[in-house]
């Protein structure tokens, strides 16, 4: 049985740590000098502790998306055991070298809490001097091409890029002033680090975020030009939430669940407030779903006030893990892969924000790649809004056709975000060129004499095509010595530009393949 001072240490809620700290440091103290006369408070490691040290660290690299369900479930059994037969814990000094296994009170799935629409009401209070109320136009353009009425949120015109904003104020205002005086911890990847960053540094907080080494630098860089306090940890999230935890147990830091603290809900919801009084007689709202806090904020205050609102919730089919949720009728882990609309990719989503959206969305829509990527294109060029992948979905819904119950129809897409790695811009940009039409790879094969290739540009060239890259081959060809595969990847004006240039060709050669 674990030691009653490492326990408490790592387990107790944030408002009780700080009576027990002085408790344990005496224990230390007293335990220390029971055994030895040394003066020292940092004895070295002994062979059994570096051993252990290393299997957390093999444990720590090993981590996988079940982990963290199985990892809480845990938690939560040793947690209720210490204070539920607190006569059964050893006494301090135990050699034990069982730890407890680390919990966020705030999210615990199997006791989950709804967000209520006075708590967003409280939350659109407290932030309305913090945050940007964000503009909700009509596209003209889209609303033509699309026959509905399309408005855009663009919540990525908040100071950091993102709708965390609002969850992030909200959640550091109601902090007490000892939690104040501490700080807060976070793991995060992006969005929610900068904006606590942003926001504790606006209003005088500490902040510290454990971001994975494979957030991108641009993050990384504002979050420490922020004032936060910035560690690097692990490969995925999961194992930075774990690293954040441990660190927020030891240092006495608030842990803020970016996407499931009901506080955080709160403030998301405050979007939905807004748009009703921008569009008061909205049919349907498109809302990005990552690890849910979003769409439950802003179900909540849409649905309290007009119940007749239809919740979309879009996801990358990448990562499905709200719709597997509602289908299983609680969190599950699921495969996540690699997406532009990385911001989505929440193997496991939040507990709280599951049970406070289940009984309000109304359809989840799941969007490939294409259309994303093809979305984040269409908003750059009729819109002039840079927007991340996952900001993009709702629009990639409609541009895949998955409602079309909503023409006729008022309808806001939410812009979540645009903190759109720039390397990630220019791969998007030619994937929704392709998808599009407009970026096309042929394979001609054409005489190897003289002028062969010189007669095939001309011949594109002439039918306004602008050429992009060329490249030709001769080894694996088919065809007699005489010939030449020519691939050519060009510019177009679009899908009809595409067959003129295709049915031109093939009057002139045999062999012409569209890739």
């Amino acid at each position: 049985m674990m030691s009653t001072s490492r326990i408490i240490g790592s387990m107790v809620a944030p408002t009780r740590k700080k009576s027990m700290v002085a408790s344990h440091h005496q224990n230390e103290i007293t335990n220390g000098n029971s055994n030895s006369h040394s003066h020292s408070h940092s004895p070295p490691k002994t062979n059994a502790k570096i051993v252990k040290a290393q299997q957390e660290r093999k444990r720590l690299s090993s981590v996988i998306v079940e982990d963290g369900i199985e990892y809480n479930k845990k938690a939560r059994k040793v947690h209720k055991e210490i204070f539920d037969h607190p006569d059964t814990i050893q006494s301090a000094g135990s050699n034990s070298d069982t730890e407890a296994p680390l919990f966020d009170p705030d999210c615990d799935p199997d006791h989950p809490k709804k967000v209520t629409y006075p708590e967003i009401s409280s939350a659109a209070f407290v932030i309305k001097n913090g945050v940007q109320r964000t503009p909700c136009p009509r596209s003209l353009q889209l609303s033509q091409k699309f026959e509905m009425d399309l408005y855009f949120k663009k919540e990525y015109l908040q100071v950091t890029g993102s709708f965390k904003e609002r969850g992030a104020r909200y959640a550091l205002s109601r902090l007490n002033a000892d939690q104040k005086s501490h700080g807060v911890i976070a793991a995060s990847a992006g969005n929610h680090a900068l904006a606590l960053s942003y926001h504790g540094q606006q209003m005088g907080i500490p902040v510290t975020v454990v971001m994975p080494v494979i957030a991108p630098l641009m993050k990384i860089q504002f979050c420490r030009s922020l004032g936060a306090n910035v560690i690097l940890k692990g490969e995925t999230i999961l194992i930075a939430k774990e690293y954040a935890l441990k660190h927020a147990a030891e240092n006495h830091l608030k842990y803020i669940n970016g996407y499931d603290a009901v506080d955080i809900l709160a403030g998301q919801g405050t979007i939905g407030s807004e748009i009703l009084e921008q569009v008061p007689d909205v049919d349907a709202i498109l809302v990005p779903v990552g690890g849910g806090g979003l769409i439950a904020g802003i179900a909540v205050a849409v649905k309290t006030v007009k119940p007749d609102v239809k919740i979309y919730g879009i996801e990358a089919e990448t990562c499905p893990s709200f719709s597997e949720a509602l289908k299983a009728g609680k969190p599950i882990g699921v495969t996540n892969r690699s997406s532009v609309a990385d911001g989505l990719a929440v193997p496991t989503v939040g507990g709280n924000s599951l049970v406070t959206a289940e009984s309000l969305v109304d359809k989840m829509i799941l969007v490939n790649e294409e259309s994303i990527a093809l979305s984040i294109l269409r908003l750059m060029e009729v819109e002039k809004a840079v927007v991340e992948g996952g900001g993009a979905v709702g629009l990639a819904a409609i541009l895949s056709d998955k409602v079309p119950e909503l023409k006729g129809k008022k309808v806001v897409s939410i812009l979540s975000g645009g903190n759109i790695d720039t390397t990630v811009l220019g791969r998007s940009i030619e994937r929704g060129l392709a998808v599009d039409g407009r970026l096309v790879r042929l394979e001609v094969v054409v005489s190897d004499r003289p002028g062969g290739i010189a007669e095939l540009t001309t011949t594109l060239a002439h039918l306004g095509a602008s050429i992009k890259d060329i490249f030709h081959e001769r080894a694996w060809i088919s065809a007699d010595v005489f010939s030449v595969k020519v691939k050519v990847v060009i510019e177009t004006r679009g899908r009809d530009h595409v067959q003129e240039i295709e049915e031109a060709l093939k009057k002139i050669y045999s062999n012409v393949a569209l890739m």
